[in-house]
């Protein structure tokens, strides 16, 4: 999926597409950081993969470390496609084991 512009209906969006994880990379953090919390407002994406890519690493490593965020993993600017891959591998393998529990459960 890919979007331009900021929405707030990102969330009818991963629903749209069924997306596995989102990619953010907005021009200024402070995008990247209203989407991320839009998206996590939904029970529903809690767990949802989500990779931020900020040309401000430090500062979206403290805001997200004050919101104890889960399921995310930041990419510095510059950055190249096999950054993003790795991130997402990453986030995807951790990503199975829940998806495995939470369908045996009764």
């Amino acid at each position: 999926m890919i979007s331009t512009g900021f929405t707030a209906t990102v969330n009818e969006r991963i629903v749209d597409e069924r997306a596995d994880a989102l990619v953010l990379d907005c021009s200024v953090y402070e995008m990247s950081e209203s989407l991320f919390d839009i998206v996590r407002s939904d029970p529903a994406h809690a767990g949802l993969p989500i990779v931020i890519i900020s040309d401000t690493p430090e500062k979206a490593d403290a805001s997200l470390r004050s919101r104890e965020a889960e399921y995310v993993l930041l990419v510095p600017k510059p950055f190249t496609g096999g950054q993003i891959a790795r991130a997402l591998d990453q986030l995807l393998s951790a990503a199975a084991p829940r998806e495995t529990e939470q369908d045996v459960r009764p």
